[in-house]
């Protein structure tokens, strides 16, 4: 019998940028809700974002069908995608990080 492993990355609607974490994550490769499997570059949260392509600095990264904000520099497949390199463009992203720009 074959064992059906879970999956730890979902996606939450076509076209997204980013997989959210179902649980904490080490870097390696893991199952994706859409059948597949996916490299994480380092350690993410539970509930935090990993990119599921290349992003170009600038450009608008979609989660849930929705806009979330701008890359703020260039963001690998993989890599985490937090206020470190995504800007809001709705609100001034420094008030999350307590006046820092």
């Amino acid at each position: 019998m074959t064992e059906k492993l879970a999956a730890t990355l979902i996606l939450l609607a076509d076209g997204d940028d980013v997989l959210v974490a179902a649980r904490d994550l080490d870097a390696g490769t893991h199952r994706t809700s859409a059948g597949g499997t996916a490299i994480v570059r380092e350690s993410v949260r539970l509930g935090h974002k990993v990119a599921a392509r290349d992003i170009a600095k600038g450009e608008r990264v979609m989660r849930a069908g929705m806009s979330i904000g701008s890359a703020t520099s260039a963001v690998l497949v993989g890599e985490w995608v937090h206020t470190h390199n995504l800007a809001s463009d709705y609100i001034a992203t420094f008030a999350h990080r307590g006046g820092e720009r």
